[in-house]
């Protein structure tokens, strides 16, 4: 049976080989901002995956704009030498491109690492001074951040722009800015983090549009460049679809060839809806329906073959990213090409491993894997 899902995709000057997408998925494992072996295995086991673009982690453009002490960063000479390393090391294991997240955590930094509490740090926990568009907290009890003057704004466009130059040095084919899940730039966005009086809290786009033109103007056109965005607060008075269709249109209109539809994160007050499967695709849709020049990628509770087949093949997302099904199965991309009966080119030493190579595949799969 033929597959949209593993057609190949064109984001700028980048060729996807298909369309899943591995999605930045933060490890809290990183040393001062820098990668480590735990990177270096994690991301090289991924890797191996045959996605036909893996995102790394969220990375942070300063060393405050960390969400935890553990998060990675390329706001140094060692985080890039350390950064270049582990894709270095990729780059051997897969020709498939890599792109890197790039961001700021704003008011929700200085927290604990989830296994922690994902709270605020304590006082014994060595928390610094958080940043954001308004001095108003992230949710009750949490600190208290320090309003940004438009002079430390223009200070984080450059920060933005030193981790995309950084970037374009290890060779990334991809970055892509972080303005959802209440980091930043999604607070910049959002009134009921930005209530600022001047320019941009009337404008609340001004200062996330002035980061997305500076890291396009430094970012290869050759290279793809895209953008997380949020669409929808789940919370009276935020964001919502339309708020998602009007930024992706201006990111399109600055030159940014992909958005990667997601939402909630910015208030702790939130109400989620219940995450069922694909519970975010609609929001993905409704910007690929308004914004049809702008490629568009979907995320949410997606992890079943047929499932983001459906999604792509009927054009509610150009492409699929997935997080939590690969670190359930880092072969996900292998079992979905034997759902449909694509064949996709193994690691020589692990070919012995396809279905039809190993009899003992039809014992290892589930069933609802198994082409028919």
């Amino acid at each position: 049976m033929s597959a949209k899902l593993f057609t190949p995709l064109d984001l700028g000057g980048v060729t996807l080989p298909n369309r899943i997408v591995i999605s930045p998925m933060c490890q809290y494992q990183a040393d001062d901002g820098s990668m480590n072996d735990w990177h270096l295995i994690h991301l090289g086991h991924l890797a191996y995956s045959g996605a036909g673009l893996m995102m790394i982690e969220a990375t942070h453009v300063t060393r405050e704009g960390r969400i935890t002490h553990a998060c990675a960063g390329l706001y140094s000479e060692h985080n890039e030498a350390a950064m270049k390393r582990v894709i270095d090391a990729c780059r051997r294991l897969s020709k498939n491109p890599i792109g890197v997240q790039i961001g700021h955590a704003g008011r929700k930094a200085s927290s604990q690492v989830p296994w922690e509490g994902r709270q605020w740090l304590a006082a014994n926990q060595s928390p610094w001074q958080t940043v954001a568009p308004s001095a108003i907290a992230h949710g009750e009890g949490w600190h208290v951040p320090h309003e940004l003057s438009s002079s430390e704004l223009k200070a984080h466009v450059e920060a933005f722009v030193g981790s995309t130059l950084r970037a374009k040095r290890i060779g990334f084919e991809v970055v892509e800015l972080h303005s959802a899940h209440g980091y930043l730039l999604h607070q910049f966005l959002s009134p009921l983090s930005n209530q600022r009086k001047d320019e941009y809290g009337r404008d609340r786009m001004k200062f996330p549009l002035e980061v997305a033109a500076a890291v396009r103007e430094s970012w290869p056109k050759e290279r793809a460049l895209g953008a997380r965005i949020s669409a929808h607060d789940w919370a009276e008075g935020g964001l919502g679809p339309d708020d998602a269709v009007s930024y992706a249109k201006e990111l399109k209109r600055i030159g940014f060839d992909y958005v990667c539809v997601s939402t909630g994160g910015l208030v702790a007050t939130q109400k989620l809806p219940p995450s069922g499967p694909g519970y975010q695709v609609a929001f993905a849709d409704k910007v690929k329906r308004a914004v049809p020049e702008i490629k568009v990628r979907a995320v949410g509770m997606i992890a079943e073959p047929d499932q983001a087949e459906e999604i792509v093949a009927s054009g509610k997302a150009d492409m699929v990213a997935m997080a939590r099904a690969f670190l359930d199965n880092p072969r996900w991309p292998w079992h979905a090409a034997e759902r449909f009966g694509v064949k996709i080119d193994y690691p020589p030493s692990y070919a012995r491993s396809r279905h039809d190579q190993w009899a003992g595949s039809k014992l290892a799969r589930p069933a609802e894997l198994k082409v028919g």
